[in-house]
């Protein structure tokens, strides 16, 4: 009991009530100009943003009361989901999330590891009610998948993906040899957040070199018929994105400047850190280099991250999407 009441001490302090009352202050006088809802994507933005600091606000006075009126229990399942959010302070955090997958060294055991981990946070996906949608897929030549883009929508799901970027290895008894053989392998995740057109990254078409051609993948009738899939590359970085998974060719030219927007984010948030850090040093670019959880299926079963230390031996409960424990350690780590 005591430390739940030294844990809403910390977050009522780290709350700041002030700040985030005056900026629903701000939203509402702007919803009142007549021009407000003339930028319909901006208004709704705003009108999510209000209506999230009013829960937040309502959140933590709820806090206060149940700790006062010595309900300690009651506060802890709220108290909870209040750090959580506390641990969001990227602009993009309470956004939509672009996640890709990419198999690493291993051959078809790495495509199919790919696979597992699409399988795995597709349900964790579920489990939180956000809805996903497949944007490019390269599936292997035997089994599982060379590489996935997926687009997320929900409330924070950049914010709670971000740290399942990095390197993932798997090590188990191959399906794939007559002796069972025991095998790593490695797939590599990167998260993005969704970026907005109305934001500092900004697109020139003279930077733009488009390519179309026949989808391969998803699109009915269409595939392999009609130039629906689209390449694009920018030129100042050499980024080369695509996209083939919608039917017409004006859905996948979105959202290739969709993940290109958030690669560019990406790039100039990784020079930003490394910028922070270069006297520190520890700086660590989200790549191939850079493992954060292992997954080991044969002898033993365990999944341990090697950021937090945070280890369970229930591997098909975490290969099932059940990641929560797992996000929680490495967000209260940072």
């Amino acid at each position: 009991m005591e430390e739940i009441k030294i844990r809403i001490k910390k977050v009522l302090e780290k709350f700041n009530p002030d700040e985030k009352q005056k900026r629903i202050r701000e939203i509402e006088a702007e919803s009142l100009h007549q021009d407000f809802w003339k930028d319909h994507q901006d208004a709704s933005a705003k009108m999510k943003e209000l209506s999230k600091l009013q829960k937040e606000i309502a959140d933590v006075q709820l806090l206060k009361d149940l700790s006062l009126k010595g309900s300690l229990k009651e506060a802890e399942k709220l108290l909870d989901e209040i750090e959580v959010l506390l641990y969001f302070s990227n602009p993009y955090d309470s956004g939509s999330a672009i996640m890709e997958l990419h198999a690493g060294q291993g051959g078809v055991e790495a495509m199919d590891w790919t696979n597992m981990l699409n399988r795995m946070y597709t349900r964790f996906f579920d489990r939180k009610g956000w809805e996903h949608e497949v944007i490019e897929e390269t599936p292997g030549e035997e089994a599982g998948l060379k590489s996935i883009t997926i687009q997320v929508n929900g409330e924070y799901a950049y914010g709670f993906l971000k740290g399942e970027a990095g390197v993932h290895r798997l090590v188990r008894q191959s399906p794939f040899n007559a002796d069972n053989l025991r095998q790593t392998s490695f797939a590599l995740v990167e998260v993005m957040p969704e970026i907005e057109e109305n934001t500092d990254i900004e697109l020139r078409d003279e930077d733009l070199e488009w390519d179309f051609f026949r989808s391969g993948g998803h699109g009915g009738q269409n595939v392999n018929k009609v130039s629906t899939a689209v390449r694009l590359k920018h030129k100042p970085t050499g980024i080369i994105v695509t996209a083939q998974a919608q039917r017409y060719q004006g859905q996948n030219r979105e959202y290739a400047l969709k993940i290109l927007r958030a690669k560019l984010w990406l790039l100039k948030e990784e020079e930003r850190k490394k910028e922070e850090t270069r006297l520190k040093g520890g700086y660590k670019t989200p790549g191939w280099g850079n493992q954060i959880r292992s997954y080991v299926l044969h002898p033993y079963k365990m999944v341990k991250d090697l950021r937090t230390g945070y280890e369970t031996s229930n591997a098909d409960a975490v290969l099932d999407g059940n990641l929560d424990a797992f996000i929680d350690a490495n967000l209260r780590k940072l």
